[in-house]
């Protein structure tokens, strides 16, 4: 296994350790806003970057923060036409989840545009840090000499689900049935139940497995990895010892842990968010620890009946909450007759995007009610908030699997088939999880959480040691 430690540069080599980097992203927010995290970072340690999307994911991303302005560039490459997509659909927060593999059709079709920046750069490009998506990346740098570095925004635990590399070699790159999701993989020698429930799995099967823009998923991560030179995870060896481990003998390369990039409450994400004032209001007429925060994520789609048990079993808890809601959900759906009257005072609905990370840091949130993507599951930890589960996609499932086994959480109980849910089984697992004497252990677990996530000297060591990396494996 590769072993992490801190390398510092030899005196006098501080010019020559400086990197450009370029960051591709894959096309969806939970990507594109960790990407630049990171880039920010690799900016204030004096590194190169070049970071490089599609014009309206650009426009989305925060503002370049001004100190870093001359090391961060953006470059847009203009979004690929693919018919069976909407106009200005540039990712995965604008299509239904079934419409995923057209819009990696349209991903693929930047790799010769990214062939052109390659060619003309002015500025040698010694490192590409890229996603799962763009399996053709690793192929296409190297006739350049540079470096890639798979930066896997998942757990370890969900990784290794995926399987090794080597699965590539007899064509077993997907599994052939749904219920071979529901299964411990033959490659995980320790006792698990980091599976997906069969409803999980059924609803997106075919989105995630199916290879209409020519390559499936599974495939896409797996050829990503054996190409790469370096695998780059958000994540620490502290929260997930034994994944880690394994992870590394699967891959048979390079990995390191660069942290979890806790967010900061001096990001800029809410400078100009206008209404803050009146969310911090309510926010500060409430107790400490007696408020429960409901976000679902940028792609998260509810059916009616999924909107109503949600929303009257939020009402039917009795505590105090604070809920955002995307728009496209309620172009579909409809809250429940009365609701807002009724919980008017008791709970906010807020229609679009929010500062979720000053939320969460607030002293009035206790809880928080997540679909338990990574990113979501990083920042509601980061300030010790208890975890009510609501998987709805993508590897979430599985994060919950693996948070729940750690006690730092409650799933909200669903049918094992066809994921139904009642209202009664919402309100009585946020009630466990806030406020009942038995789930006090899990909000001392989930306290004890902000030493792993929120401790900043723990995240900057790993951050130096994969800097040091870098510059060790960049290519001359």
């Amino acid at each position: 296994m590769e072993q992490t430690r801190s390398i510092k540069p030899k005196e006098g080599d501080e010019e020559t350790s400086h990197l450009h980097i370029v960051m591709f992203p894959w096309l969806a927010m939970g990507h594109l806003i960790p990407f630049f995290h990171f880039s920010n970072i690799l900016a204030l340690k004096g590194h190169h970057i070049s970071f490089i999307s599609t014009p309206r994911n650009l426009h989305r991303i925060p503002k370049i923060p001004s100190q870093l302005s001359h090391n961060i560039k953006l470059v847009s490459l203009p979004f690929p036409k693919v018919e069976s997509l909407p106009d200005l659909a540039e990712s995965s927060m604008d299509i239904p989840y079934q419409k995923a593999q057209s819009l990696k059709i349209a991903f693929d079709l930047l790799e010769p545009l990214l062939l052109t920046f390659f060619q003309t750069s002015t500025l040698k490009v010694d490192w590409v840090i890229f996603d799962y998506a763009s399996h053709w990346l690793p192929s296409l740098a190297s006739r350049f000499g540079v470096s890639t570095a798979y930066f896997s925004l998942f757990t370890a635990a969900t990784q290794v689900f995926l399987g090794p590399p080597s699965l590539l070699v007899n064509g077993q790159g997907t599994r052939s049935t749904v219920e071979d999701f529901c299964r411990v993989p033959e490659w995980v020698p320790f006792e698990s139940d980091i599976v997906y429930r069969l409803h999980e799995i059924t609803k997106y099967a075919e989105v995630a497995v199916g290879n209409e823009s020519g390559t499936s998923d599974p495939v896409r991560f797996l050829a990503s990895i054996d190409g790469c030179d370096l695998v780059l995870f958000r994540t620490s060896y502290e929260f997930e010892p034994e994944w880690f481990d394994l992870v590394c003998e699967l891959y048979q390369k390079p990995v390191i842990p660069i942290g979890v990039l806790p967010p900061s409450l001096e990001n800029y994400e809410f400078d100009d968010y206008e209404n803050w004032d009146y969310i911090k209001k309510w926010l500060d007429g409430h107790k400490a620890n007696s408020v429960f925060f409901v976000a679902l994520g940028s792609e998260a789609m509810l059916s009616q009946v999924e909107l109503n048990e949600l929303a009257l079993g939020l009402e039917r808890s009795g505590l105090p909450f604070f809920w955002v809601i995307r728009k496209s959900i309620l172009e579909s759906a409809q809250l429940p007759d009365g609701f807002l009257e009724r919980v008017k005072g008791k709970g906010v609905v807020n229609i679009g995007w929010v500062p979720q990370v000053r939320i969460l840091s607030h002293s009035s949130i206790g809880g928080f009610l997540t679909h338990c993507g990574w990113n979501s599951a990083i920042e509601g930890l980061t300030f010790g908030r208890v975890l009510i589960f609501f998987p709805v996609m993508n590897d979430q499932g599985l994060n919950v699997r693996l948070l729940n086994g750690k006690k730092l959480g409650v799933e909200i109980p669903r049918h094992e088939k066809d994921g139904s849910f009642t209202s009664e089984s919402v309100a009585e697992s946020i009630k466990f999880a806030m406020v009942s004497e038995e789930g006090e252990a899990l909000r001392a677990n989930a306290r004890e959480m902000k030493g792993v996530f929120g401790d900043k000297s723990k995240n900057d060591h790993y951050i130096d040691a994969c800097v040091n990396h870098l510059v060790k494996m960049r290519k001359n």
